[in-house]
């Protein structure tokens, strides 16, 4: 179709304006505490709550009663409520000293150590009885066959041998007819039994081959009370005191993906193949089948509280190779992936080849077999004994060597209400420092919100400065502080408010009683507020966008919420909301309710409130975004245009979705002169109008006079 009229005409165009904006990459919430297992001081995102418990479980044991941190409770509230990724950060007490469990991975042979071994005394049935009485028979039974050879009267010849039946000649002694035995038990089952000696009337066995194998055959003697083995005429005559020699080596070491002793599962061995101290918590390892010809092997990660014949696969992995050229080496597959917190330099040190692919275990060692086949295609004789044995290994494929307690035996646990300044869930401050300087990082690790539910600004001062002074440095996130502990008053309360004067930050107040969602159903326990804020926020920008308030009736809601530890008055809440404390209110018939949005921003502006500061994070966030793209690229008109065209439409998106009452972008000539490029720069300029919440709503009734006209 032509573009242009050269004659008088009516020419239709279309300007396609309806391109999708990019939207900004999916930011969620990030959480620091105590869990019960998982990553230690290494931050992990989760995208699930069962995919949380998998990572860092839930229910733990101490005196015989069982108890969750805070962190469960927040990341159940945050993704019941609609979010999407949180970020986990695990602490620890003294994680210097913890360390990863591990196996052992063997291969090798068993071979008989001793020949196990019987006999019977014939002596004892006396000697006129082998003249006169017949059908005495001795039963040998065997791999599910039974040999009989029965005493025949030897006038008129023996009847003819009829396998499994063995006729065997009376004698007048007891000696004799032992040697008939011999000789009859030597040429029936020889593969079984090697040697037989008759001397003196008595009849020894030995095992045709050393080790267990014949461990409890049965000899079964005398068809009447005089023919009998020992003493006891009741008794069978058992095989028994063979035994094995192993020799065995190491040909891999598993390690324990995450530290401490929850993943030492050794010990006695129950029933079943269960292991005593087995958990939901712990894992076992099995070799399920081994080819030494291909030199491949099969390995599975079982449930550490299964059974052999209920087995609880948790990962499956199939075909493994000790050879490291080829695309199915172990560790290649699994991965030996390690992570290291080096203070000095507040970094995560990575050591290993291959990221880790299973969420249990990691290659800890392996002893390789470079080019295990030959140019033909064959095993080299020098590798096949090198394959893992088919079996869960001499501890039944248990881990062992982790260090490292929940609770330390050092602390006392205080939980719930009962945390303090001196311990809370069995940490103190300092044990959040290290996590709180490694969050700081904001290209490594990227949220929207952090909480610390245990601990306070009453009690954790030093460690609530390093996290306030760290979220403002990078700008992109709020923290969400709790004040006090359980049982402060609201004098106590707002004055640790008025310490702080940031917008990086949020206080909510009072505690609150909630439903442990993974205790009984009717066990309630009290948790600081921050622990359900985060689930706030998630249902907030489910249902709306961040830039709402999450606060109020329709947004603000706590579901899973009993009571509030006080009733606030109308009073109480207009106290704490001058000195920026957000109360938590409770209405009759409606429930426990987030009644406040403020900051703890001390002078009045548009950034005093939540809802606006959330607004600015999440701008900068897609509009930062846009910008790393624009990094190295020409600083040309074209480059700005780009910058333009991207930022733009979001912003009239977000003006559409009532974030902005209005908005500007300038990056052109204006704000890059000459000697703005010379040094490398581009400038752009935002300025922007947040739309306000109403807050404080006015209604006036006017009484009139009847017959009054109402005003226009």
């Amino acid at each position: 179709m032509a573009e242009t009229l050269i004659s008088p005409g009516v020419l239709s165009r279309e300007n396609d304006q309806s391109f999708i904006t990019q939207q900004p990459v999916q930011i969620g919430a990030a959480i620091v505490g105590p869990t019960v297992k998982g990553p230690v001081e290494q931050p992990t995102i989760v995208t699930s709550y069962s995919d949380y418990q998998n990572r860092f479980g839930t229910i733990f044991e101490s005196g015989s009663l069982d108890y969750t941190f805070f962190t469960s409770i927040g990341a159940y509230n945050y993704f019941n409520n609609g979010g999407n990724a949180l970020l986990v950060t695990r602490v620890v007490s003294n994680p210097s000293t913890w360390n990863y469990a591990s196996a052992s991975v063997t291969a090798g042979s068993t071979v008989g150590d001793s020949s196990a071994t019987a006999s019977i005394d014939l002596t004892l049935a006396g000697a006129s009885v082998f003249g006169t009485n017949v059908d005495d028979e001795v039963k040998f039974d065997y791999s599910g066959t039974t040999y009989r050879f029965v005493a025949a009267d030897p006038v008129g010849g023996l009847p003819a041998d009829q396998a499994p039946l063995y006729f065997v000649s009376t004698g007048s002694t007891s000696t004799a007819y032992a040697t008939f035995l011999n000789t009859k038990i030597g040429t029936a089952i020889s593969s079984v039994i090697t040697s037989v000696d008759a001397g003196s009337g008595v009849l020894n066995f030995t095992a045709a081959s050393a080790g267990t194998a014949f461990n409890g055959v049965t000899f079964v003697t005398g068809s009447s009370s005089t023919f009998s083995t020992g003493s006891d005429a009741t008794s069978d005559t058992v095989l028994g005191g063979g035994s094995n020699t192993t020799n065995e080596t190491t040909v891999l070491e598993l390690e324990a993906i995450d530290k401490g002793v929850i993943w030492n599962n050794t010990g006695s061995v129950l029933s079943d193949n269960a292991m005593e101290s087995g958990s939901s918590d712990n894992v076992r390892w099995e070799v399920t089948t081994a080819n030494t010809s291909s030199g491949t092997f099969s390995l599975i990660v079982r449930r550490g509280n299964d059974t052999q014949n209920n087995k609880v696969v948790l990962e499956s992995w199939n075909n493994l190779s000790l050879d490291p050229t080829q695309d199915n080496f172990i560790t290649k597959v699994i991965g030996d992936e390690k992570y290291n917190y080096i203070s000095s330099d507040n970094y995560l040190q990575v050591s290993g080849s291959y990221s880790n692919a299973s969420r249990y275990v990691r290659v800890k060692s392996v002893t390789t077999t470079p080019n295990y086949l030959d140019n033909a295609g064959n095993a080299k004789s020098q590798f096949t004994g090198s394959i893992p044995t088919v079996g869960s290994g001499s501890y039944n494929g248990s881990f062992a060597g982790g260090v490292g307690n929940i609770i330390p035996s050092s602390r006392t646990m205080n939980m719930y209400q009962y945390i303090n300044s001196t311990d809370s869930q069995g940490l103190v401050g300092s044990d959040y420092t290290n996590m709180l300087n490694l969050l700081s990082n904001q290209d490594s690790y990227q949220f929207n919100s952090l909480f610390l539910p245990g601990l306070t600004n009453a009690s954790h001062t030093s460690q609530i400065t390093t996290a306030i002074n760290n979220t403002q440095g990078r700008g992109d996130s709020i923290l969400v502080i709790d004040p006090s502990l359980y049982a402060s008053s609201i004098i106590s309360t707002t004055q640790e408010a008025d310490e702080r004067n940031t917008s990086y930050a949020a206080i909510y107040w009072p505690w609150l009683q909630v439903a442990d969602p993974d205790l009984s159903s009717t066990t309630n326990v009290w948790v600081p507020a921050s622990t359900m804020i985060a689930g706030v926020y998630a249902y907030n920008d489910s249902v709306s966008e961040p830039w709402f308030a999450p606060a109020g009736i329709n947004r603000g809601g706590l579901t899973n919420v009993t009571r509030a530890e006080r009733q606030l008055t109308s009073t109480n809440r207009d106290t704490l909301y001058e000195s920026n404390v957000n109360p938590i209110a409770s209405f009759p018939g409606t429930g426990v309710v987030v009644y406040g949005q403020k900051t703890l921003q001390k002078q009045a502006s548009a950034l005093d409130r939540v809802n606006v500061r959330r607004l600015l994070i999440a701008l900068k966030g897609f509009i930062g975004q846009v910008a790393q793209n624009l990094v190295f690229e020409q600083n040309t008109a074209a480059t700005r245009n780009n910058f333009l065209a991207a930022v733009n439409p979001y912003l009239e998106s977000v003006q559409q979705r009532q974030g902005l009452y209005a908005f500007k972008v300038v990056m052109d000539d204006s704000n890059n002169t000459p000697d703005v490029i010379d040094r490398n720069q581009l400038v752009g300029a935002i300025y922007l109008q947040p739309t306000r919440t109403a807050e404080f709503i006015y209604l006036d009734f006017n009484v009139l006079p009847t017959g009054a006209t109402f005003p226009a």
